[in-house]
């Protein structure tokens, strides 16, 4: 791999090659050069950026540093409705949580199945505008929600704070098919992979799928009280802060 590629290297893999694929980038020979790589990433951003509506499920795996320097990797799977401008639902499970998020245009709304708990804040806006309202406002960099905007072409190009790998289907849909981030900001270098197993795109959501409604037996947080929950779990699990900064990021997004 060139130094100067090193950063942002996008690869063609077609779903039954990408194991193959991604072992024959660490050969020379199989080097992108930079123009065909910004061209695929291109590529990418406008099909996924054009798309009315996206439905896809997907794995993913995150990385923790705990204080004591050791590195854990949660593992999940999970699924998410896109209808664009302003519509998304996502849900994620793993072996610690099950969340789910319903963003109608104006409202976020979050679901703990796994603590019985739900929070709202008011969002008004479009899908782009949540991604950046949660992050720059309540401190949620949801890993991989770059690739949901309407340009995410723009975006990767200019993230300094990370380094990431993508995997691009290969043909007339050039969808993401995998994303690894590595932290340059979080010391031990943790990273945030996700695997895109299905993709569906072009069709119209089912009546009511932006529709929040708590199930029974819920409790309601305010939000910044369920990220203080967040942070007492994470404490009480002996992972600590950094930790929290790190494994709640995904329960959002993918």
């Amino acid at each position: 791999m060139t130094r100067s590629y090193a950063r942002n290297l996008v690869a063609l893999a077609p779903a039954a090659l990408l194991a193959a694929t991604a072992l024959l980038l660490l050969s020379p020979s199989a080097e992108a050069q930079g123009s065909d790589a910004k061209t695929i990433l291109k590529a990418m951003s406008d099909y996924v950026g054009g798309q009315k509506t996206v439905e896809l499920t997907f794995d993913s795996d995150i990385e923790v540093i705990t204080p004591q320097l050791e590195k854990i990797q949660f593992a999940s799977s999970g699924e998410m409705l896109l209808s664009r401008p302003d519509k998304l639902r996502a849900h994620r499970v793993s072996g610690h949580a099950d969340v789910s998020l319903v963003f109608d245009g104006k409202t976020a709304s979050v679901l703990g199945k796994s603590h019985d708990q739900w929070t709202q804040i008011a969002a008004p806006g479009n899908v782009d505008q949540l991604v950046e309202a949660l992050r720059a406002g309540h401190g949620v960099a949801m890993p991989g929600a770059d690739l949901l905007l309407s340009n995410p072409y723009d975006v990767l190009v200019r993230n300094f704070d990370t380094d990431w790998q993508l995997w691009v289907e290969a043909g007339e849909k050039p969808f993401p098919r995998k994303m690894v981030i590595t932290s340059k900001t979080v010391n031990g270098a943790p990273q945030y992979t996700v695997r895109v197993k299905s993709w569906k795109a072009g069709f119209e959501p089912a009546p009511g799928a932006f529709a929040f409604v708590p199930p029974a037996g819920t409790e309601q947080l305010a939000f910044v009280a369920a990220l203080r929950q967040r942070a007492d779990d994470a404490r009480t699990s002996r992972l600590g802060m950094s930790a929290v900064l790190l494994e709640h990021q995904p329960e959002v997004l993918p």
